[in-house]
């Protein structure tokens, strides 16, 4: 009974089978995971409209509240005006049109602490009331520490753009964005996990293609983030020519040539470009296999994702990344990798499973 009561009494983060709650924890990682993607949805915007820089200071506890009157927005903006975007690209920025941009980063990062906040405190309360079913402790613990970490993820990204540069570094924005998704999909493995305990699974499902297709799409994902980083996606306009060929002419001008897979936005472009169609003929391929495995579901719901998320990367494209496209892929690259998951998790359930005669 101590080994399953965990390290003391009204402490532990795990719950005798009698007490335990597996479809309220369930149900709350969704809440969460869907928090993560409004957060990626307001990221996106933050991006798009150049605001991630508007507030130069870290301020976790004072930051909560916005400037309250005209003398604390004049203190903003004159912390603004110092900083390299102002002195670089915003010379000459009004107040009116700085507090359209503060309103996005102050956006995002009140939505980080909310999210903070809605996972910490059920989290306390389910392991003082011993809801947590036995095993989920730690990984609950461990997605609460990802979710601190990406906070100061968050304020290393900004600050790489407060010192010798007007924008943030793209590596780092890709981090930021790949923590985030890895949070929300932890969330709803998770929420899956406990939804579906304890039901036999009775025939083996197709799982062999679940790494090798999630690295494909962490890896298109993250290149994804270098396009937007670097703004690669206001060169070559066009789809599916780059110039007047499949490939560009001034690709891999960087020396050593590793560096165009990481600071050329034109190679960044092509790769990214290249990569979506790898991942939408994997999709599919996955699709058909989950049909023939009795789950039209999960392959219908893939399937259409991916040739939605293929079709909003190429109206992206061509139309020079309007701010609302621009937020719909970045959207519809979280809601297809969470329909991957979902496929993932059913896949995933019936490894050891055999034929039931």
């Amino acid at each position: 009974e101590r080994r399953a009561r965990g390290i003391g009494r009204g402490m532990s983060l795990t719950a005798p089978p009698a007490t335990a709650r597996p479809r309220a924890v369930a149900i709350w990682l969704l809440l969460i995971a869907a928090m993560v993607f409004g957060m990626v949805v307001v990221g996106g915007i933050t991006r798009l409209t150049e605001s991630g820089l508007s507030m130069v200071r870290w301020e976790p506890i004072k930051g909560v509240l916005p400037p309250m009157n005209a003398e604390a927005w004049a203190r903003e903006f004159a912390a603004y005006q110092a900083s390299p975007q102002y002195q670089s690209v915003n010379a000459g920025m009004t107040l009116a049109a700085f507090k359209g941009i503060y309103f996005w980063e102050y956006l995002h990062r009140l939505l980080a602490r909310s999210v903070g906040v809605a996972f910490a405190m059920p989290l306390l309360w389910f392991a003082w009331r011993r809801a947590i079913p036995p095993g989920y402790g730690l990984r609950l613990g461990i997605i609460l520490a990802l979710g601190a970490l990406q906070g100061a993820i968050g304020w290393w990204m900004v600050a790489s753009g407060l010192v010798d540069r007007p924008a943030v570094a793209h590596e780092r924005l890709a981090t930021h964005l790949l923590m985030a998704l890895a949070i929300m999909s932890a969330c709803l493995w998770t929420a899956l996990d406990l939804l579906g305990a304890g039901r036999p699974v009775r025939v083996r499902r197709p799982s062999g293609w679940i790494v090798p297709f999630f690295v494909l799409l962490t890896v298109q994902i993250g290149f994804g983030a270098f396009v937007a980083g670097l703004r690669a996606g206001h060169m070559y306009n066009m789809w599916p020519l780059m110039g007047d060929g499949l490939v560009p002419p001034d690709m891999g001008i960087y020396a050593p040539l590793w560096r165009n897979l990481l600071d050329n936005p034109v190679t960044i472009q092509f790769v990214h470009r290249s990569l979506a169609v790898v991942v939408a003929v994997a999709a599919i391929w996955v699709a058909m296999r989950l049909v023939r495995a009795s789950a039209p579901h999960h392959g219908g719901a893939l399937a259409a994702m991916v040739l939605v998320q293929f079709a909003l990367g190429v109206l992206t494209l061509v139309h020079n990344v309007p701010i609302a496209l621009g937020v719909a892929h970045q959207a519809g690259a979280a809601l297809l990798l969470g329909v991957s998951v979902i496929a993932a998790h059913w896949c995933w359930q019936g490894r050891g499973a055999r034929l039931c005669r």
